[in-house]
């Protein structure tokens, strides 16, 4: 069986200090693929201090320098894309094509962020003051399960270009993923200590780093409840804070829209990544007077989503992640027909021929209102719920009626009208027309979606502190 290495220290990989072990299991069919060996408080303390040492010289790099570190790292992961892949549908479940566009996604992230600092004023006058901008310092990155290479490339790109240093908490439930990103990051020769990775149970790995005065900046993604408690004690040493959380994105099709794109697409945006998604479009709000209509073309959209094994090239929807999330998803679909939404497509229980694996019938519910479970929690599942309404004014009303603010999507066949509306909803990205990523502009969410952003010159701000020097 695989052994999965799980800690990076000052420019080596290490045999842990902990000792618990985990299996890692494949959501195809539910068997063990490999096996981690826990890092713990020790190996965190050991990464916090390489990286404290390293941030002496490295915070003083020139723009050049880090540049060439982030083509170098784009390069690696170029190199090892199959490995990635193949470690994605293993490890994750995502389907041949999802696994191929999210790790190709990771790897041009460091070549954008090249564009970033090299236009970027880290020095500017301010009336008579020279403002510079300097690295925040040692940062602790924790990336989440549902995109291992993407998320950790994002964080890592900011951080290195600001000129912090790094240590690096993948979920542990992508730890063969993570070791991959972490072998390319070795192999593009940075300083030792500037990148460090300890892999292990959250709550241990993270007691460490949130006790560490040395680390000044955390970014978290991952759920609300988490990022609140890491938010709480980044206060006890005044730690910057960057949440990235979860969402209940609404998904608006005006009465201009043109059916034949937008339905479609409105099923992409929900069941994209299995459904396991912050930003997916869970919620639909349709106009009243298109229901039926509508219902006849979601049921027949829904129909070419083909449930299995995610190597097979004809699959577009693989398992979800773990056993957790079957059971988490099988819930939220009771509590849907228990609370009278109208059950249209998929529901509880395997899809047909799935005796082995994580697998959960895509699922659409009809007639339900803001009200219900199904509308208002995140499931992270392959579940669209939708909502009808009367008037423009209720469309939106219901759409800021959430207790996230991620994403939001709009269809219209008048793209001023859109934008409008895209102007009153509290998201921090709103899809107009399209489910297109922009890897420059800022991502990022309202109330318990999280604060700060991520990606492009707002991102590499997040991990930039602000001196003034008046002469």
């Amino acid at each position: 069986m695989k052994q999965i290495q799980s800690v990076y220290i000052n420019g080596k990989f290490l045999v842990p200090k902990g000792s618990e072990t985990a299996k890692i299991i494949s959501p195809r069919d539910g068997k063990p693929i490999a096996q981690l060996t826990y890092a713990n408080q020790e190996d965190t303390r050991l990464a916090i201090q390489a990286a404290s040492v390293a941030l002496v010289n490295y915070s003083q790099s020139s723009i050049e320098e880090r540049s060439g570190i982030l083509k170098r790292i784009h390069d690696q992961i170029t190199n090892r894309i199959d490995d990635l892949i193949k470690a994605t549908i293993l490890e994750y479940g995502a389907t041949r094509e999802r696994a191929k566009w999210s790790n190709l996604i990771s790897a041009s992230t460091f070549l954008n962020q090249i564009e970033v600092i090299k236009n970027y004023p880290f020095e500017r006058n301010v009336n008579e003051s020279k403002v510079k901008m300097e690295a925040v310092g040692v940062t602790a990155l924790f990336t989440p399960w549902n995109s291992v290479a993407g998320s950790i490339a994002v964080k890592v790109a900011s951080a290195l270009s600001a000129g912090c240093t790094i240590v690096l908490k993948p979920s542990e439930f992508g730890a063969w993923q993570s070791q991959i990103i972490m072998e390319c990051i070795d192999a593009a020769g940075l300083p030792k200590g500037v990148v460090n990775m300890v892999n292990g149970r959250g709550d241990e790995i993270s007691k460490a780093i949130m006790e560490s005065t040395e680390v000044t900046k955390i970014s978290f993604t991952g759920s609300t409840a988490i990022g609140k408690i890491l938010a709480k004690q980044a206060i006890e040493t005044m730690k910057r804070v960057t949440l990235e959380l979860g969402g209940k994105s609404a998904n608006i099709i005006l009465e201009d829209a043109d059916l034949d794109t937008a339905i479609p697409m409105a099923l992409q945006a929900s069941f994209m990544n299995n459904g396991q998604a912050c930003i997916a479009g869970s919620r639909l709000l349709i106009p009243a007077s298109k229901k039926e209509e509508i219902k006849n073309r979601l049921i027949e959209a829904a129909s070419r989503f083909i449930v299995g094994n995610p190597f097979d090239k004809e699959v577009n929807m693989g398992p979800v992640a773990n056993q957790k999330q079957v059971d988490r998803v099988q819930q939220y679909i009771i509590s849907g027909i228990e609370e009278g939404a109208e059950l249209v497509h998929g529901g509880p229980g395997r899809p047909k021929g799935f005796e082995e694996g994580y697998y959960v019938n895509p699922t659409i519910f009809m007639g339900a209102n803001n009200s219900m479970k199904i509308s208002r929690e995140e499931i992270f599942g392959p579940v669209l719920t939708v909502i009808s309404y009367e008037n423009e004014e209720q469309a939106i009303e219901i759409a800021n009626d959430s207790d996230y603010g991620l994403m939001a999507f709009i269809s219209s066949g008048d793209t001023e009208r859109a934008q409008l509306i895209a102007n009153k909803l509290k998201a921090g990205r709103v899809l107009i027309n399209t489910l297109k990523h922009d890897p420059l502009a800022p991502f990022g969410g309202y109330k318990n979606s999280g604060f700060g952003r991520e990606n492009g010159v707002l991102g590499l701000e997040e991990f930039l502190e602000v001196k003034t020097l008046i002469m």
